[in-house]
């Protein structure tokens, strides 16, 4: 994964056959979590994850390892791919009945037809950073300095890729001017930032924690509070989130519903809790065998999540300016926000 023609295959991966993405989810599944299957015996559902070990998706196996879903009677498969744009091709191809991933996705799909609700809303900040290399540090010191520099994201046309680009457009960089390269996260963002593949990008906990305990890099914008999304973004922004096809949801209200519960138990709990503990609940191969950093790393992460997976109060607006801001896609329709999401089965859940 260090060669530049590496990360450039790393952006085809969205348009994989879908039966090499099966392959690949479950084989991620298996390697990574520890158990992707929950022990329940009810319903099997299927949930597509963009990227199971990221801590800004760290409720879909947290939950799992709690044991929620099975208390709910479900039997859910926890599958993963490397970008949240992955995630959703899952989704809408009608490989999963779920995905976790970033509720911006809600936006962009129904300008294409396809109508996807974020069901139970994980984060009310995106708990995403901007870091850039210590050989660039000198040089791009904010996003007005991103002219002409290789930035590095998940995927292509996944949700570092929109962060990237309105924080571009914001300070006066055009899209055109410089280069997204698809980088995934971990170990291949890692590489390709003390290789000079990329000059700076965004990426998550605990890739973050590795970068700054390594001094392979510094943080230049960092989005992992409401703060840091308020002045980064200009509001909250409703990232993580478990998202799921309409119709599915409409026709699946049961099912719907215990998914809801198992995911709100699992917010509340995490919000009793410190890091150490959730990291303790973890598959111990998420650590990378550095305890006290993945630990930091969470903490860092924490400020993101909600303790209820309601939508934040003009989060959906805040999303939509900030797409709009690049993608002619939302700059041409008219979203119904309202069809983005439900608060329906977290409300009951909470009660």
């Amino acid at each position: 994964m260090r060669k530049t023609a590496r990360f450039a295959a790393s952006a085809a991966a969205g348009l994989l056959a879908l039966s090499s993405l099966t392959a690949c989810a479950n084989d991620a599944a298996s390697s990574t979590s520890g158990s992707g299957r929950s022990k329940g015996k009810g319903e099997h559902v299927k949930i597509m994850v963009g990227g199971l070990d990221k801590v800004i998706y760290l409720p879909a196996m947290l939950t799992q390892r709690l044991g929620y879903f099975a208390d709910e009677g479900l039997d859910v498969e926890l599958l993963s791919e490397p970008a949240g744009v992955q995630a959703e091709t899952a989704l809408v191809s009608g490989q999963v009945q779920g995905a976790v991933g970033f509720y911006d996705h809600t936006l962009d799909l129904q300008t294409h037809g396809k109508y996807v609700e974020s069901v139970v809303q994980f984060s009310h900040a995106p708990g995403e950073v901007e870091v850039v290399s210590n050989k660039a540090a000198d040089k791009i010191t904010s996003p007005k300095d991103f002219k002409g520099r290789k930035l590095g994201v998940t995927g292509l046309g996944s949700s570092t890729d929109f962060l990237t680009k309105y924080l571009a457009v914001k300070n006066g960089v055009k899209v055109s001017e410089f280069s997204p390269v698809a980088v995934g996260a971990g170990p291949t963002f890692i590489a390709a930032l003390e290789q000079g593949s990329i000059d700076a990008g965004m990426t998550t906990d605990p890739t973050v924690a590795t970068i700054l305990e390594r001094k392979a890099g510094k943080v230049l914008i960092d989005m992992r509070t409401p703060e840091g999304s308020q002045e980064a973004l200009g509001g909250p922004y409703p990232s993580s989130s478990l998202y799921m096809q309409t119709d599915w949801v409409n026709s699946h209200k049961e099912t719907t519903q215990k998914l809801a519960n198992a995911f709100v138990k699992t917010l509340k709990w995490m919000s009793t809790h410190g890091a150490d503990e959730i990291a303790a609940k973890m598959p111990a191969d998420y650590s990378q065998g550095n305890k006290t950093l993945y630990a930091e790393a969470i903490k860092s992460t924490l400020p993101m999540f909600t303790n209820d997976g309601v939508m934040p109060q003009n989060g959906p607006e805040t999303v939509e300016r900030v797409l709009k801001a690049f993608n002619p896609n939302i700059q041409k329709h008219d979203v119904d926000l309202g069809k983005t999401y439900t608060t329906e089965f977290v409300e009951k859940a909470k009660g």
